[in-house]
């Protein structure tokens, strides 16, 4: 899956629990009706594919979408829903898609039907 928008908040690279396990979140609006903020989080090696992203950037996010079970003291579960991204680049002027254009293997260079040249 993936998510479009322009990035709102990078956070600074979190280092938790006693092995060192690194994330850090980034938050994208979408750009559609209703704008939406979410909240995408990178972990480990991939931490570092958002040091050459800013804020007020437009990007493309691979994401996946991870969820858990927690027990409480009570006994009751308890369901979390995480967005992890692993991939991240920028939309700088996408080209145009030109899908009428035949390839160039289906081109025949040497095809002289009418006999003319054009110059």
């Amino acid at each position: 899956m993936e998510i479009t928008g322009k990035i709102k908040v990078i956070n600074e690279t979190q280092t938790l629990g006693d092995k060192g396990f690194k994330k850090r979140e980034v938050v994208i609006t979408t750009e559609e009706n209703y704008p939406q903020s979410i909240l995408i989080e990178f972990t480990r090696d991939k931490c570092e594919l958002l040091e050459t992203y800013s804020v007020g950037q437009e990007v493309k996010i691979n994401i996946n979408i991870r969820g858990r079970e927690w027990i409480n003291p009570k006994g009751e579960a308890i369901y979390f829903n995480t967005i992890q991204g692993w991939r991240i680049e920028p939309l700088i002027g996408q080209a145009p898609a030109f899908s009428s254009l035949p390839k160039p293997e289906e081109v025949d260079l040497m095809d002289d039907d009418d006999g003319d040249l054009p110059f």
